[in-house]
């Protein structure tokens, strides 16, 4: 149990703009939620939890939103390009005719990162825990995101490290290991940010998507978390911090994690909502961890690793507070 003023773990500052201008996807993924919910409905769930099933869509800033054609759209590209190749008279006329399927637009797929989705994580006694958190009130700085937010007071080192910089602070800490963007949507909206108004929130996720979501999709994920955030607390700031960086140089997912927080950046309006990114602090000059600051996994930080991320948001985090 976390002493001092914390909350038990287990368990727009101004009303919101409505006239911000925000893109909706259900015109472009109805069907599909709707096929990947039955495709997902007849995978059996394993240990107590049941199967997850896509859930609709949410709401996008219009800061992340991916371009997307309509079906009108897609047709008359298509047409166009069919005419192209039925009226050329060059020598790769027969090429274009092999390869015309691949030139076609494509439908925009489903992105599932920016649905209301419950996930394992989001199912059982945490999700019910953080519910009767939110219930009581009571609440100054909400934390949320996955297992890098989770994990700040796993062990008695990264515990005193928390109590150091927030100690001071009623503080509830809603991420959960594992989780990803659709399941800080279906949380927030099924009882997770009702009943409590915090005056700060600080905000990372997003690198459990890495893995089936292309960066566009992940940051379209995290626009709608923050526009979830911005309707359930409309006088709470919100920290929207990059997501930090994780294995090592040269693969791959640290380039789709630095376009993420290109694209996430622009959700900075220096009054609802501030950008952070604090990733190049745990590195060195050639771009590995510091030493005895993020464990073996590239992934994770140890107690060395919080303390770096405590100095670094601290005065940010005592100013939106105030």
């Amino acid at each position: 149990m976390h002493t001092q003023k914390t909350i038990q773990r287990s368990a727009e500052i101004a009303p919101v703009n409505h006239k911000r201008k925000t893109i909706s996807l259900e015109a472009v993924g109805a069907e599909s939620v709707a096929a990947n919910a039955a495709a997902a409905a007849q995978v059996s769930g394993r240990g107590v939890f049941a199967p997850v099933v896509i859930g609709p869509l949410a709401p996008v800033p219009a800061e992340v939103a991916i371009p997307r054609p309509t079906s009108e759209e897609l047709a008359q590209v298509n047409n166009l390009v069919t005419k192209w190749i039925a009226s050329d008279t060059s020598s790769a006329k027969q090429l274009l005719q092999k390869i015309e399927p691949l030139l076609m637009l494509q439908p925009a797929r489903l992105n599932a990162a920016a649905t209301y989705t419950q996930t394992k994580q989001r199912m059982g006694p945490r999700h019910l825990a953080f519910v009767e958190t939110a219930s009581k009130g009571n609440i100054d700085l909400l934390l949320h995101g996955d297992s890098i937010t989770d994990w700040w007071v796993l062990e008695e080192a990264n515990k005193a490290i928390f109590d150091m910089y927030f100690g001071s602070v009623k503080t509830a800490n809603f991420a959960i290991a594992g989780d990803t963007t659709q399941g800080v949507l279906w949380g927030l909206k099924n009882g997770e940010g009702q009943g409590f108004q915090p005056k700060a929130i600080m905000l990372m996720i997003g690198t459990n998507n890495c893995g089936t979501c292309t960066a566009p999709e992940i940051a379209e994920g995290i626009g709608a978390v923050v526009l979830e955030m911005r309707k359930n607390f409309p006088n709470t700031k919100i920290l929207l911090l990059g997501i930090f960086p994780r294995s090592t140089p040269g693969d791959p997912v640290r380039d789709k994690i630095a376009e993420v927080n290109k694209i996430i950046s622009k959700l900075d309006d220096q009054r609802y909502v501030c950008y952070m990114d604090i990733g190049r602090q745990f590195l060195d000059e050639k771009g590995y961890f510091l030493t005895d600051v993020f464990g073996a996994d590239n992934l994770h930080p140890l107690s060395k690793g919080y303390d770096i991320w405590g100095a670094a948001v601290k005065d940010k985090l005592a100013e939106l507070m105030k």
